[in-house]
């Protein structure tokens, strides 16, 4: 697939998404639509073509960062085909100390957000965040809060799939967010 997405491109990657992903009613709580990824990701096919689309639209970035779980899956991807480096970014108490975090709300709770303190510095970085989905906005919110507290130039993001009726687009605002197919 080509760096650069035509529209005809775009409905294509937008129509292998749906077709590969999950819908799994009730999960982890009541009441929750979960958009499972994983045939995606374990599609040959489909994970080469989220990988080009994704790696088009974080083309400008010199550092990747991946958010807990998917994201490190997807952003290592991204990251090995634009031949940048990948930033994990993990969530709460799965790093050594000393580390930088940011606590956020779920469409089903809180949880937090953590990176290196020491080790890796990613000040003045030029980094796109890569995800799986975008939903209420909280966890790319406080990923670029976390990102831009340690020193970095967060780009944009860029993520699979995009659930707008949970309104997340506008709470991570004015970040420039490339969603590959919206429900």
């Amino acid at each position: 697939m080509s760096r650069d997405i035509s529209e005809a491109g775009a409905a294509d990657v937008s129509r292998l998404i749906q077709r590969l992903t999950r819908e799994v009613p009730d999960f982890p709580e009541v009441g929750v639509q979960f958009k499972d990824l994983t045939p995606l990701l374990a599609d040959a096919r489909g994970l080469c073509v989220v990988t080009d689309a994704l790696a088009a639209v974080a083309a400008e970035a010199d550092l990747i960062a991946g958010l807990d779980a998917r994201g490190f899956l997807l952003g290592a991807a991204v990251a090995t085909r634009l031949g940048t480096g990948v930033l994990a970014v993990r969530k709460g108490g799965k790093l050594p100390p000393p580390v930088h975090s940011a606590t956020y709300q779920l469409e089903y709770g809180t949880a937090t957000l953590e990176i290196p303190a020491d080790g890796i510095d990613i000040t003045g970085r030029k980094v796109v965040i890569i995800d799986d989905v975008l939903a209420t906005g909280g966890t790319l919110a406080a990923a670029t809060r976390l990102l831009e507290a340690g020193g970095a130039n967060v780009l944009s993001a860029a993520v699979v799939l995009e659930l707008t009726a949970l309104g997340g687009r506008a709470v991570v605002a004015p970040l420039r967010v490339s969603s590959l197919h919206m429900v």
